[in-house]
């Protein structure tokens, strides 16, 4: 087994240990918060196989406070069972815990992939006793609003069972991988490799890739964290979603944030994605209707039954309609930038976080 390395911390970025009455997390801080003129707190939270780590170059960029959360099972926070029944809200009552801890009371989320559906879980649930928590949301490649995979392009599912989605999808050899702390680009399924092909677009080259990779490495596995479990079907390819761990959490079983429509205040949302996303997308290798339709899962029933879900446009109707009902949505489509524009545009990312933050504090 090779031996697991742990991320490491930049310059001018500090770990800390937050306890709260659900989970002991870790907390990553930036940034000088010791003058009333500090600016609203930033808080960052990661997406699924990954931590806070890969958030430290964000958060030297901007200016004032801000922290960045090791969700449940990933980083150096505890590891728990996770809930898949109740979506992505283990993850943002997690968050909420760590913001109360920190004394937070008004905050701009930024979430990336999975951490953006878990900023939007918290947006809505926060609106009933505490609507001026989330001021602004940034929102990077993140999960589409109906679920991951699935459903059309207006969140209505395939087949009733919710038929490829949730533990079932995950590459079992890649999860070994992972649970083994593989360092190496060996294997077309080792960390590094899924980083080089699937988190970042070609070309993208950084001295740094040994932390995102040691961040990967940090990720929970099993059937209550990553990916977690799966029930049979009698629909291709033959599993369903299961109820726990980190990919059920998103399934369009499970998973529903078009509630963001009902919220009154509407926080202004900035929507960054890059144009050659490989997990986030129209036709995303990380659906298996995708492979499918590719040959490279036997068996797929066609077009008609299993058409690869149109991500970016069933987060575009969301948003849409969020701009319908009274909402801001303004829309970052980076030309070249895959999964992570913020590794990838470091300082046009920063940017866009200080641009939102500057419009709701005036």
């Amino acid at each position: 087994m090779t031996e697991r390395r742990r991320p490491w911390l930049l310059d001018g970025v500090r770990a800390g240990t937050v306890q709260t009455p659900r989970y002991r997390a870790n907390v990553l801080r930036a940034g000088d918060d010791s003058t009333d003129d500090a600016g609203l707190p930033v808080v960052l939270v990661h997406g699924n196989c990954s931590s806070a780590h890969l958030y430290q170059q964000t958060m030297l960029a901007l200016s004032g406070r801000s922290i960045a959360i090791d969700l449940r099972g990933f980083g150096d926070s505890q590891i728990l069972p996770v809930d898949a029944t109740r979506g992505l809200r283990d993850y943002s009552d997690d968050v909420a815990a760590v913001l109360d801890a920190l004394g937070i009371d008004r905050a701009i989320l930024v979430g990336w992939s999975m951490g953006g559906g878990v900023v939007l879980q918290l947006a809505i649930d926060a609106a009933a006793d505490r609507p001026e928590l989330v001021a602004g949301l940034v929102l990077e490649s993140p999960v589409p609003p109906v679920g991951y995979g699935g459903t059309d392009a207006d969140g209505r599912l395939l087949d009733e069972s919710a038929s490829g989605t949730g533990g079932g999808g995950a590459n079992p050899d890649f999860v070994a991988r992972l649970q083994a702390g593989d360092q190496t680009d060996e294997s077309i399924t080792s960390p590094r490799s899924v980083f080089r092909s699937s988190y970042v677009a070609a070309g993208y080259d950084s001295e740094l890739e040994d932390l995102w990779v040691a961040s990967m490495l940090t990720t929970a596995t099993g059937d209550g964290n990553y990916p977690g479990n799966s029930t049979p079907s009698t629909a291709w390819p033959g599993f369903a979603p299961g109820t726990t761990g980190v990919l059920n959490t998103m399934a369009p079983t499970h998973l529903d944030l078009t509630p963001i429509l009902d919220l009154d205040p509407k926080p202004p949302i900035a929507w960054v994605r890059g144009t050659e996303d490989a997990i986030v997308s129209d036709a995303s290798f990380f659906d298996l209707n995708t492979l499918g339709r590719e040959g490279i899962i036997p068996g797929w029933p066609g077009a008609e039954i299993a058409p690869p879900q149109p991500m970016v446009t069933a987060t575009r109707r969301v948003f849409d309609a969020y701009r319908d009902v009274g909402g801001v949505v303004t829309e970052h489509a980076w030309d070249g930038v895959g999964h992570s524009p913020h590794l990838e545009r470091v300082e046009e990312f920063a940017a866009v976080i200080e641009s939102l933050r500057r419009d709701v504090s005036n």
